[in-house]
């Protein structure tokens, strides 16, 4: 096979990326998470730091006083440990709902959310030494790489600017009262993970855009996969070539029922026959109602007879109907004119049974050649 048919050089298909989500494997940002745990828990701890820290301080206060029949009874010891840890738990737990609701719509909004268990199913391939080697060296790998290395290298340089600037106000928090300084302390570490969430938010919004780079680049196709998908999609052409071949026969056979309301049926003697009919006051040209080759057309012509339709051979006009017009559509307007003209013998003919004229000789109606399936190009012809 050709090398050439191998290179995934082409983008993937809506088919492929529809395949992939539902596999689990979809463009993930991990920066995009840190920034919504950092983000929802820094804006989570503003909201609820004033209430949390007055219901510690009390608690606090609560767990330092002691009296003698405190102190005489130690069963009371852990009934305080089980109210402390309550306490902390219901100041804690929201917090923590709150940051994973904040990750998990952030995940759903950036389209990194796809409910799969594929990607958890042990995999042989996954241990294999040369298939972790080329994890290792890839694209994705290399990226995560430099990356991790740009955002050491500038969080390093905003926590050194940080605590150069902060490092005379530091030493001295131990002059501070207490509360005083546990203020101040907590502004620095707001400031401080503001400055981290920046850094953050700055990669995350980079890293979105480049996982999906990436995660399309590894999901490119090949010529070959592009075919074999596009085949798959519709069907081999030869199992649909005999599906839609059994569909016409099927609307053949059905189309007989409609034989005793046509005004003519033109026949090849045995292999093709074509009912149809005309009505001025609701069609614009004349239609075809009934048509079939071999069996279903010996059966139409015998119909015909039953109820008293006119039949007329004219093999050239039978098989170009058959070939160039459907069941329920008007016919082709090359044929207009060799239609009008056997329209125009049946109706003589009808008169003529009345006893309004004279039995009209069989029509040679002007078929255009080239729309008889069975015309063959003089080799003179073929050339020019």
């Amino acid at each position: 096979m050709d090398s050439s048919s191998q290179d995934k050089n082409l983008p993937a298909t809506p088919q492929r990326l529809k395949k992939a989500h539902k596999d689990g494997q979809v463009p993930r940002s991990k920066d995009l998470t840190h920034l919504a745990v950092l983000g929802g828990g820094l804006a989570s701890l503003a909201v609820l730091a004033p209430l949390g820290f007055g219901r510690l301080r009390e608690a606090m206060a609560m767990q330092m006083r002691f009296d003698n029949a405190t102190a005489r009874t130690p069963e009371l010891m852990l009934q305080r440990l089980v109210d402390g840890a309550s306490q902390g738990l219901i100041l804690v737990l929201p917090l923590g709902l709150l940051v994973v609701a904040l990750v998990i719509t952030a995940i759903v909004a950036s389209g990194s959310f796809a409910l799969s268990t594929k990607p958890i199913e042990p995999k042989l391939s996954s241990l294999s030494p040369l298939a972790g080697i080329k994890r290792l060296f890839s694209r994705q790998q290399l990226v995560e790489t430099g990356k991790l290395v740009v955002i050491i290298a500038v969080l390093l340089l905003v926590a050194t600017q940080f605590i150069k600037s902060h490092a005379h106000p530091f030493a001295t928090l131990l002059m501070r009262p207490l509360e005083a300084g546990i203020s101040q302390l907590a502004q620095w570490l707001m400031v401080g993970v503001g400055l981290l969430m920046l850094v953050v938010g700055v990669v995350a919004a980079i890293d979105v855009p480049t996982q999906r780079a990436l995660h399309r680049h590894k999901l490119r196709m090949s010529h070959d996969e592009v075919k074999r998908e596009h085949k798959e999609a519709e069907g081999d052409p030869y199992v649909k070539g005999k599906r839609r071949q059994r569909q016409r026969e099927l609307a053949q056979r059905n189309s007989i029922g409609a034989v005793p309301k046509a005004d003519l049926v033109v026949m090849n003697p045995t292999h093709y026959a074509v009912a149809l009919r005309y009505d001025e006051a609701t069609m614009a040209a004349p239609r075809v109602i009934a048509k079939g080759s071999d069996l279903i057309a010996l059966k139409i012509r015998e119909v015909a007879k039953a109820n008293n339709v006119p039949v007329l051979q004219s093999p050239m006009l039978a098989r170009a109907l058959y070939a160039n017009a459907e069941i329920d559509q008007e016919i082709p307007g090359a044929l207009y004119t060799a239609v009008a003209q056997v329209l125009a013998w049946v109706y003589q003919l009808k008169a003529a049974l009345r006893g309004e004229g004279v039995m009209p000789a069989d029509p040679q109606p002007q078929v255009p050649p080239e729309l008889d399936p069975h015309f063959k190009k003089k080799p003179q012809e073929a050339e020019e």
